[in-house]
């Protein structure tokens, strides 16, 4: 009886599987009808949605390699939308530096929706990463920061600016080693070398939450440069160290009030222990409303991030420490979530 109960509950869980598995299937069916095939790449699972894609795990047929695929979605495939989602893959595809996404490939659907394929990313943005663990020690923000900070380093030799460097459009993953730093989203580049080129902003209203916004760019989308995406690097380091936005309001016209008139508060001032003044200062330098004010360039913070990292080093063991544990309470809240119904 014990053998007949075990082979029984491996015939349930073999079914609970296959039927997973078809329901993952006909979703995908509804979406794509009989296709599950994008090119070389099979589908297998959606990842994330937001307004304007959905972004799905893929695998190459000959290389096996996971991948993901961003799809943009029938309802908002207008011509502008179509001409920035193209606009992200082009500029982004540019791009070489290993803290920049990989940009692999890219089609149309048969219902003509356009899609690109990058580099699976396995890992957490640093919105997900705060949610977790809270505010981030002073070291470790400072190795992110410099890795956002290279990232836009090349973006900004080649003339481009990213515009929408958020905690979102961060992803901290494991690549070779630990805390690699991935750049997301060129969604809202803007290339300053071809200023003849139609800047879609002019059509669009501000996208998402201000929250990480410079001044000009809130009060005129086209007109920004490498110092925009300067002061998001500051009010990103400011949500690494604190673990909250700078400014916070119920809505985003309170919050936006706050960015074009209000002072940034100090990190320090936050209530959390161990901010060295050194980055205090350097991070209310690259939020300075008055833009002249800020760092100049993104070699700038690079040079002021790397003398603080001389000092508050965030090792490799450091890293391995954090992933160790990040991966045991993913395990242990994924074996809770199933005891539940148990």
């Amino acid at each position: 009886w014990i053998s007949f109960a075990v082979i029984g509950g491996f015939v349930v869980l073999s079914l609970g599987a296959a039927l997973m598995s078809a329901t993952a299937l006909a979703r995908l069916q509804r979406q794509f009808g009989r296709l599950q095939r994008l090119g070389s790449y099979t589908l297998e699972r959606q990842i994330s949605e937001g307004g304007m894609a959905t972004i799905y795990l893929a695998r190459h047929a000959l290389l096996k390699r996971p991948t993901a695929i961003k799809i943009l979605k029938k309802q908002v495939a207008t011509d502008e939308f179509i001409h920035r989602f193209e606009r992200e893959v082009q500029l982004a595809s540019q791009l070489l530096h290993p803290n920049t996404v990989e940009i692999y490939d890219f089609g149309r659907t048969r219902e003509g929706q356009p899609y690109y394929v990058m580099e699976y990313l396995d890992g957490l943005t640093l919105a997900e990463l705060v949610a977790h663990s809270g505010p981030v020690p002073a070291g470790r923000a400072i190795h992110i920061l410099r890795q956002v900070g290279a990232a836009l380093r090349e973006a900004h030799l080649r003339g481009m600016i990213h515009r929408d460097v958020k905690p979102e459009n961060v992803m901290l993953c494991r690549r070779g080693e630990a805390d690699v730093v991935k750049l997301l989203d060129f969604g809202l580049v803007k290339n300053l070398e071809h200023a003849q080129t139609r800047d879609i902003t002019k059509q669009l209203k501000i996208l998402g939450t201000p929250r990480y916004m410079a001044p000009e760019r809130i009060l005129n989308p086209a007109d920004v440069d490498a110092r925009s995406d300067i002061y998001a690097v500051g009010a990103v380091g400011y949500f690494l160290l604190t673990g909250k936005p700078i400014f916070e309001g119920d809505n985003s016209l309170e919050i936006t009030n706050q960015i074009m008139h209000a002072p940034a508060p100090r990190a320090s001032a936050s209530g959390v222990a161990g901010i060295p003044e050194a980055l205090d200062a350097l991070l209310a330098t690259c939020l300075e409303k008055d833009r002249a004010r800020r760092p100049q360039t993104a070699e700038a913070v690079i040079e002021a991030l790397d003398r603080l990292a001389s000092r508050l080093a965030w090792t490799q063991p450091d890293a391995d420490a954090w992933w160790s544990a990040y991966r045991e309470s993913r395990k242990a809240a994924a074996a809770s979530t199933v005891a539940v119904p148990a």
